[in-house]
């Protein structure tokens, strides 16, 4: 790769979070335009892999091309894409969608049915989590349909809130009062990263995954056999010593480190 990494060898491909990782909270990270930038002029393949289910591709393109971090929507890899695609082969396409207004672009072809839906789409709703939305959902499970998690991440870093509840303490709600287990499609399924690796082109032991999490990008990527960096500009701030198993080939500060 011509000297772009630091630190590891035989890399053609990366797989980048966003936040904590190119964003923190609505502010670029120092680097990484210029990261970005690099890959561009050196035409290093790269996606853009997220669980943000606030926002559909292309708002998160916007806004990244708005904190100066020049990407196209066609390099973001969400999980919206991988529900899409297992509704629509599922031949039923009625679905109870408890996704934002902001991510629905996401679901073209997808039937919002809160009477009579197949599946339960999971996203973050945010302050839209309330009885009001969950009940019908609750009811739905309880009547046979299926619970599709975008993500379930317990919490994150709100710009304006501070540390806030994710999708993942209401996924779990709804799995305990309806008695099922909920599909995860996001980050770190393995799914998740072999529809970003085959949307990549480049083979996994040729891939560094780079994130801020230690069991979404971390975990994700090794179980998909790529190779990983994790950065301290999100919500791991610790040492190796405290990573247990999960064990990143690079620990960095930033994005900043890899150039």
């Amino acid at each position: 790769m011509g000297g772009l990494l630091r630190g590891i060898d035989g890399i053609d491909g990366l797989l980048l979070d966003v936040d904590g990782t190119l964003l923190q909270g609505v502010d670029p990270v120092p680097g990484a335009a210029a990261l970005i930038a690099h890959l561009d002029s050196a035409a290093i393949p790269y996606r853009i892999t997220t669980n943000i289910t606030r926002l559909s591709r292309a708002a998160i393109a916007d806004h990244l091309r708005a904190c100066g971090i020049a990407v196209a929507a066609g390099t973001i890899v969400n999980p919206s894409v991988l529900a899409r695609r297992r509704v629509l082969a599922s031949g039923d396409r009625r679905a109870l969608l408890l996704v934002p207004e902001t991510a629905r672009a996401d679901f073209e072809g997808i039937a919002d049915d809160a009477g009579d839906a197949a599946w339960v789409i999971v996203g973050d709703l945010g302050r839209g989590f309330t009885r009001a939305r969950l009940d019908p959902a609750f009811r739905r499970l309880r009547e046979g349909a299926a619970l599709l998690a975008l993500q379930r991440g317990r919490y994150w870093l709100d710009p304006q809130d501070g540390l806030v509840l994710d999708a993942g303490p209401f996924v779990a709600a709804l799995e305990y009062a309806a008695g099922v287990t909920a599909q995860v499609v996001g980050k770190p399924s393995l799914e998740f990263f072999r529809l970003a690796l085959q949307d990549l082109a480049v083979p996994p032991g040729a891939t560094l995954v780079v994130g801020d999490d230690l069991e979404a990008d971390i975990g994700g990527g090794a179980r998909a056999g790529c190779r990983t960096a994790l950065v301290k500009t999100g919500t791991w701030r610790g040492d190796r010593s405290q990573m247990g198993a999960l064990q990143p080939d690079l620990l960095i500060d930033s994005v900043a480190d890899l150039i």
